[in-house]
């Protein structure tokens, strides 16, 4: 029991020291009023020291994953197979998602301020899309305002070393190394996220009030009750899909230790060896499993995509803009196919979606990337649950789509 009380302390410190952080701040709020003015500072550092981190983080993750992918054709159709069932599952999270702020709209009942969105050029569609994934110049990439064109940039130039092969070695191994750096600096620098959030949120409270703790509870009961109607409901129709009703009874007698696994360390990577252990035992063949949870694991998220169409509409809301355009509801989906790949290579990569999503609707950095990170820090545990244990339903569907396996 002991043993269990320590794991179950290290799985969760980071996000139980953002809880502590927020929850202190808050209280200061609530006790000093505007005069945690003072503070505001230790949020401002803490947010800077983030968005100087972004730039040189992204740039070498990607580079570095697609430079380290094997050149292979033999597992080709599988490949194909499995980004489509990715795909798929993710796009139908996020709608799930977009049906439960309809029928339990946020907008109503949240106007934290009203602040101008940054300036985003106007022009024809192709323009806007021009500039979402190009720069005019390299210096342009290295703004946090142009950071779909910088994952686009970091993809070509991860390929490009691909292709480089052995005259490449040298540039892979300055990606490989710079990667790590990057990841250990923004390590050092979520250190700081329980002072930087909790004197965020203590500025938050002291200025608005306690109606700010109402703001925050609406989406989260939206949330929750959404992944929990998906994971019972949609995973069961997956499982089917898979192989009727056998397939069914398979995977849910075989799904509670991966969805155990997966709450009670808040991670995605360390669900991996229950996932594989469960696919085992539901039959599903070595190479699909071997090769389809792995690679879930950081690229397959159902979670991820639902808070990240969570946080929009919050941020819409919060910023007193109409989420219910056709265009803006696309390009919410688009970010959060993005987000969904990018969160899951990079440590606190939901914070590197988040400035994504930000920078492309152009809502103001300073106010909305604390909101989000606060939102993502509270959902995060059902998240995870979704997340993990999606990548075992996807394996049962990539075995019937690819090897016609029947339970």
């Amino acid at each position: 029991m002991e043993v269990k009380k320590i794991n179950f302390l290290q799985n969760y410190s980071s996000i139980l020291l953002l809880l502590g952080g927020i929850i202190i701040g808050s209280i200061f709020g609530l006790v000093f009023g505007e005069k945690v003015l003072v503070i505001k500072p230790l949020g401002d550092i803490f947010l800077n020291l983030l968005f100087t981190a972004i730039i040189p983080l992204i740039f070498f993750t990607i580079g570095s994953s697609i430079a380290n992918l094997e050149k292979t054709e033999k597992l080709g159709k599988l490949f194909v197979i499995m980004i489509l069932v990715f795909l798929a599952t993710i796009l139908i999270s996020a709608l799930v998602m977009i049906f439960a702020v309809y029928l339990f709209p946020i907008h109503q009942d949240i106007a934290i301020t009203k602040v101008a969105f940054e300036n985003v050029d106007s022009g024809s569609a192709g323009d806007q899309i021009a500039k979402l994934l190009t720069a005019n110049d390299f210096f342009e990439l290295l703004s946090r305002k142009s950071m779909l064109a910088l994952i686009v940039f970091s993809f070509l130039i991860g390929f490009a070393t691909l292709q480089s092969g052995e005259k490449g070695t040298a540039f892979k191994s300055f990606l490989d190394s710079g990667n790590e750096v990057m990841k250990q600096l923004l390590n050092i620098i979520m250190k700081f996220a329980p002072i930087g959030l909790g004197a965020y949120f203590a500025y938050q409270v002291g200025i608005f009030g306690p109606q700010l703790f109402g703001v925050y509870a609406k989406p989260m009961a939206v949330y929750y009750t959404a992944c929990i109607f998906y994971f019972f409901t949609f995973f069961s129709l997956y499982a089917i899909i898979a192989g009727g009703k056998r397939a069914f009874n398979v995977f849910w007698s075989n799904n509670i230790t991966p969805s155990l696994t997966a709450i009670g360390t808040c991670s995605s990577i360390a669900t991996i060896p229950a996932n594989l252990d469960a696919a085992q035992k539901m039959g599903i063949p070595s190479h699909v499993r071997n090769l389809v949870i792995p690679l879930g694991a950081p690229l397959h998220k159902d979670g991820s995509s639902m808070s990240s169409i969570l946080k929009i509409t919050f941020l819409f809301a919060m910023f007193g803009k109409d989420f219910t355009e056709p265009s803006t509801i696309l390009l919410a989906l688009g970010i959060t196919v993005i987000v969904s790949i990018v969160e899951g290579g990079i440590p606190n990569g939901g914070y590197i979606g988040e400035v994504l999503a930000i920078t492309v609707y152009g809502f103001p950095m300073e106010q909305a990337l604390p909101v989000a990170m606060i939102l993502g820090t509270l959902v995060d545990p059902i998240a995870t649950l979704l997340n993990a244990n999606g990548d075992v339903i996807s394996s049962m569907l990539v075995s019937r789509f690819s090897e016609k396996t029947k339970w």
